[in-house]
């Protein structure tokens, strides 16, 4: 059985998910992968990293509390920073959770660049690194002949950009449509119930779903990233910020939700890229709210779940929904991930 050395970077919710998994689920690594995956490294903000050739103790590291240094772990070797840890250790695969913020791709996009240039394979669930570079990043990685996948970027563990690259494989996407903010969607879910907007803010909140400050939410921010993320993998082209016209939801008040009810609609957040007719030429790429009418596969998503329509030239519609956020989808998404590439390595 082949040994494969893994560095988690961001010991979070998401990365402490995943190292519970790898650790949990060594049998099924053993019989679908032919992997012992041994987790060699672990990085924190705060923390530092720390590195063991022959694995960590990851119970251990489980019990310990968020926060502190990792300087202690016995038998471990100590740097300051995960930049330091990455340029002085080896492994096979770096899973870089160390940032979700949807418009900061550092220091997240500096660990994935060093990582696939060494020619250490990525998964990561780090929106803003793949939003501002998804692009280059897949074409590093063919360049070094490695796996770069981020299926936790975009609906958390529900797998789409899966279902692009490898269930769609062949096909020429024409257009995507989606929800892809469960915190946007349960605050119009609510709006649509007769919660004004503060109400349903403040439901949000009280839920977790929302942040103290939820402008990454509220106003299209997140949902710009997946759009970009999604362009980078189902067409291939980089769009930049100023490329995806933005709208949020926090303008909307109960005139426009009891309209669109009495019209036999529902507004939602929703996130197009559409392909010129001929394909040749930049995407239509929008984040707004919409009023749709019932008919709309999309329509009918409610509360935190998430939902993506896929245009084709071989299948007309293809339709994916799932849950868009939580801990254990970020990290049954990684987890996938390094199942992926353990499986090709």
């Amino acid at each position: 059985m082949r040994k494969l050395r893994l560095t988690i970077v961001g010991f979070g919710t998401a990365g402490r998910w995943l190292a519970a998994a790898v650790h949990h689920r060594r049998a099924f690594l053993a019989a679908e992968c032919d992997v012992a995956v041994a987790i060699v490294g672990i990085a924190t903000r705060r923390g530092g990293f720390i590195h063991h050739e022959e694995g960590l103790d990851i119970d251990r590291l489980l019990e310990r509390a968020p926060g502190r240094t990792l300087a202690d772990h016995p038998g471990a070797r100590w740097w300051e920073t995960a930049r330091e840890g990455l340029a002085n250790t080896e492994s096979d695969v770096l899973a870089e959770a160390s940032n979700t913020n949807p418009r900061e791709p550092e220091p997240a996009l500096s660990h994935i660049r060093h990582a696939l240039q060494r020619g250490v394979h990525v998964v990561t669930s780090s929106k803003g690194a793949c939003a501002a570079a998804a692009v280059e990043l897949l074409a590093l990685a063919r360049e070094r002949r490695v796996r770069f996948r981020m299926e936790s970027t975009v609906m958390s563990g529900t797998p789409v950009l899966g279902t692009i690259r490898e269930g769609l494989a062949g096909a020429r996407v024409r257009a995507l449509r989606g929800i892809l903010n469960g915190t946007a969607n349960h605050i119009l879910t609510r709006m649509a119930e007769g919660l004004d907007y503060p109400a349903a803010l403040a439901d949000a909140q009280a839920r977790g779903y929302a942040e103290p400050d939820p402008a990454d939410d509220v106003d299209g921010h997140d949902v710009v990233a997946k759009a970009r993320i999604l362009a980078a993998v189902a067409f291939g082209q980089a769009l930049a910020l100023e490329d995806v016209a933005r709208a949020g939801i926090a303008d909307i008040g109960r005139e426009a939700i009891d309209a669109a009810v009495r019209d036999g609609r529902r507004i939602k957040l929703v996130a197009s890229l559409r392909a010129p007719p001929d394909g040749d030429g930049p995407l239509e790429a929008r984040v707004e709210p919409l009023a749709l009418p019932l008919a709309d596969p999309l329509a009918r998503i409610d509360g935190v779940a998430n939902a993506l329509v896929a245009e084709t030239d071989t299948m007309r519609e293809v339709i994916i929904v799932g849950p868009g956020a939580g801990p254990e989808q970020a990290g049954q998404g990684m987890f996938a991930d390094l199942a992926a590439v353990a499986r090709l390595v």
